[in-house]
């Protein structure tokens, strides 16, 4: 399959999936994660409408930045030292990783020293797996009233990444977990400045339609998109 057919399957599949669900879908964004991935690659995917891309790594992101306009949306998926801020506080739309208090400081200043106020996901990591980054569950909204409030950032939402599994119903549990803590955050920290939770960012190649289903507003897709990395 062509990159523009395996969009276009991709999209089908979300939107039978939200309509399972009662949902509209184009209220899911979906996201194309590009990392490793060549220009001329992720060019036949925008030139298959994609606008979205995804990056987990800071420079080969800093690098992407210039080969497209202003049209496409860059979302940071990837694990963010504080250090690698600097490559891309000016062009990224979204940061879906941010789990500690010292990556929120350092994308203030950073932002804050540039003008903007960069959008925020926070990472949880729900089914508390050793190998992955991300806050636990109980330590969002304490979290969440840590970094509230500081002019460089804002955070719009939750991000997780879910544990391997043979079928993607195994996961499910997760993404709801996912939904409810958002709802719970939601209310808890509405009065609490630059907090604003809307987004659920969840769901991979092999478990999106679930997570669509359980109501993610943004799905990563890598391999359905791109094929097998090199």
């Amino acid at each position: 399959m062509s990159i523009a057919e395996r969009v276009a399957a991709v999209r089908e599949r979300i939107a039978a999936a939200a309509a399972r669900a009662g949902r509209d879908p184009g209220a899911v964004t979906l996201v194309a994660v590009s990392k490793s991935v060549p220009v001329a690659a992720m060019r036949e995917a925008y030139a298959a409408g994609i606008r979205h891309f995804g990056e987990n790594r800071a420079q080969e992101a800093r690098d992407k930045f210039p080969a497209f306009g202003d049209d496409v949306h860059w979302h940071f998926v990837g694990r963010l030292q504080t250090n690698k801020v600097k490559y891309i506080v000016r062009h990224c739309h979204l940061l879906h990783s941010l789990d500690r208090v010292a990556l929120a400081q350092e994308v203030d200043r950073r932002a804050s020293r540039c003008g903007r106020v960069l959008p925020c996901l926070v990472e949880v990591n729900v089914a508390g797996e050793a190998t992955k980054a991300g806050l636990p569950p109980e330590k969002v909204i304490p979290f969440l009233q840590q970094v509230a409030g500081r002019p460089g950032l804002r955070v719009v939402g939750l991000m997780t990444v879910a544990p391997r599994a043979d079928n993607p119903e195994e996961v499910r549990p997760v993404f709801r977990r996912l939904r409810q803590l958002l709802e719970e955050a939601a209310e808890r920290c509405r009065d609490l400045p630059g907090i604003e939770m809307r987004h659920l960012s969840m769901g991979m190649t092999d478990d999106f339609e679930v997570a669509v289903e359980e109501g993610a507003t943004i799905v990563r897709i890598g391999r359905a998109i791109f094929g097998e990395r090199g």
